[in-house]
């Protein structure tokens, strides 16, 4: 049962700072009223989405608090006088309180500096040829169906067709608020076990798919790459077809020498355009690479046993002999496999990022 004021979430330095919160927007509102705050349209745009999105946060936060005040306040009219009809009505507003409670809760474990940031998502088919990039196929339309329930923007970035079915590679970018700060859940290989529809024998496949998640950097964050450790080649895109592939050399591949990262980019209409966004992706692995760093020397300096997330498997998708989802990191699981393949994830990444916050508590 949810029992609250509005005390235990904003005590200062709490899990909800209420008066920081109104701050923040109050320090974005002076931004605003720059005279030059048009001047870059697209810097501008990024300070509004961040105000708009504190803003609702804080409406959600105080919406919630005059919910529980209202309970609270039915909860003592029944303790002075009963009324079944007024005490189911009690429990099941209870109920979806808890249940946005909930909710609420999981927007405040996004906490980290480049949870905000829009995400880039890559998907890469294991060993197996047709199968493994069919099942890469159906992850996209996974997680491009996740982005667009949640009301995100999705970009392609870079897509590479099977040779019969299915894609050999795919980079999106997912913008919108705390979008890398749900997808890092996502990082990892993904298992799909079933029949194989292109098995004239019928029988069963595994296949693998490796998610590689990285937040889109801001101008904030600065990373120096020198121009002597980069390979730069230019080819002719290819895609899934439509207006977006070029007729010329304009697709840009990028390969950062020193550590072997490779980005391309396709989809944009100049090759200018197309390499922008590949050094932007490059950036954006190595900062992650950084941070990736940073994190391993902390583990050392504890003692503790690091598991490099994104190479190990993290779920496996069972279609036959009986059907479940099931996260190996969390446990959360499900039979629902439909839902889930439509872009119902969130239980699983409300499973991680409490999984998370218990192990750093630990």
């Amino acid at each position: 049962m949810f029992v609250g004021t509005r005390s235990d979430f904003s005590n200062s330095g709490g899990p909800f700072d209420l008066d920081l919160k109104k701050e923040q927007i109050e320090n974005y509102e002076v931004k605003m009223s720059d005279p030059n705050f048009w001047d870059d349209n697209e810097k501008a745009q990024t300070v509004i989405g961040e105000m708009n999105a504190i803003k609702a946060i804080v409406d959600q936060f105080e919406g919630l608090a005059n919910e529980c005040q209202d309970l609270l306040d039915m909860l003592e009219i029944l303790e002075e006088e009963a009324d079944e009809s007024m005490a189911t009505e009690w429990s099941e507003s209870v109920t979806g309180l808890t249940a946005k409670v909930d909710s609420f809760e999981l927007q405040l474990l996004l906490n980290q500096p480049y949870d905000k940031l829009d995400a880039i998502l890559e998907l890469h088919p294991g060993a197996g040829g047709t199968e493994s990039q069919d099942w890469a196929q159906m992850l996209y339309r996974m997680y491009t169906r996740w982005a667009e329930k949640r009301g995100f923007k999705v970009e392609l970035l870079d897509y590479l067709p099977g040779d019969e079915a299915g894609i050999k590679s795919v980079t999106i970018l997912v913008k919108g608020h705390n979008a890398y700060g749900y997808l890092k859940a996502e990082k990892g290989v993904h298992r799909l076990v079933r029949i194989s529809p292109f098995d004239a024998s019928g029988r069963r496949h595994t296949s693998f798919v490796s998610c590689d998640v990285v937040p889109e950097i801001n101008d904030d964050i600065q990373i120096e790459i020198r121009t002597e450790d980069l390979r730069v080649d230019t080819y002719r895109a290819s895609g899934a077809g439509g207006q977006h592939i070029n007729k010329t050399d304009s697709a840009i591949r990028i390969t950062h020498l020193p550590t072997g990262i490779v980005v391309a980019c396709q989809t944009q209409r100049s090759q200018i355009q197309n390499r922008d966004k590949a050094m932007k992706m490059l950036q954006s692995k190595l900062y992650e690479l950084k941070i990736q760093e940073q994190q391993k020397e902390l583990a050392e300096v504890r003692g503790e046993q690091m598991d490099i997330a994104w190479g190990s498997q993290i779920r496996s998708y069972v279609f036959h002999p009986y059907s479940m989802v099931k996260d190996h990191r969390t446990s959360v699981e499900t039979g629902n496999i439909g839902a889930v393949m439509d872009g119902d994830l969130d239980s699983f990444i409300d499973g991680y990022l409490r999984h998370q916050i218990k192990q750093e508590v630990q």
